[in-house]
């Protein structure tokens, strides 16, 4: 039977409820990832109620996004503090980066220095136990981490390449092609959809996961709620 892709209209939600149900705190109403997991959360739906719930889940000061198809406006004691688009994008096929060039699989000893590389690259939200979510794999240059990819968000028939970065000094040898090529594969073997987000002004990247077979589904909007207190 075939993954419902209305499950990609809010990633979070589906992953939470479902495949990574144990990694989530909340109820019905609402839902997020365990804060030193990763800042993605959902709610059943936009209404006062959902809201309170999600606000109810999160320490004064702390910071999480929404996915939704409409940005969603604050209330009680949430305020946006950011609205920002991602272009959602889904491949059924894998176009083979060729390459030479090995990868080896990343573990929690890695974990400093995947955040050193996310912290000076900047792919997206990336936490000291985000790798418990999925696969990581990377490649070393001269015993230094210099590129990275992984797996997200995770749900019926559906997995999210997420955290591609490389570093600056290394940029331009196929490295990003090659580890998302990868995890494609991985995930194609699984008989699982790869999907991912980018900014929807990172045309570099949308041409190279086109080349790699990424189309693009939708655009989707991301809201970014803290708590006050």
């Amino acid at each position: 039977m075939r993954a419902d892709p209305k499950q990609l209209e809010r990633p979070p939600w589906s992953a939470l409820t479902t495949t990574h149900s144990d990694f989530a705190l909340g109820n019905d109403l609402a839902k997020r990832y365990r804060p030193a997991i990763a800042p993605m959360a959902a709610i059943r739906e936009v209404s006062d109620t959902c809201l309170q719930a999600m606000a109810a889940l999160m320490s004064p000061g702390e910071v999480v996004g929404l996915f939704d198809a409409e940005a969603i406006s604050a209330r009680g004691e949430l305020r946006v503090i950011a609205h920002k688009t991602v272009e959602q994008m889904v491949s059924e096929q894998c176009r083979a980066a060729p390459s030479c060039e090995e990868y080896v699989n990343l573990t929690p000893a890695d974990v400093p220095a995947m955040m050193q590389l996310t912290e000076l690259t900047k792919p997206g939200p990336f936490s000291e136990r985000t790798i418990v979510l999925g696969s990581y794999i990377g490649i070393r240059s001269g015993g230094k981490l210099v590129a990275m990819a992984g797996e997200r968000m995770r749900f019926d028939g559906f997995t999210e390449i997420s955290a591609v970065c490389t570093h600056p000094e290394h940029r331009g040898r196929g490295r990003a092609s090659l580890l998302v090529s990868a995890l494609m594969r991985n995930i194609i073997s699984r008989g699982e959809t790869p999907f991912l987000h980018i900014y929807s002004d990172n045309a570099r990247a949308a041409a190279l996961y086109k080349k790699l077979g990424f189309k693009h589904r939708r655009s989707i909007a991301v809201t970014i709620l803290k708590r006050e207190g």
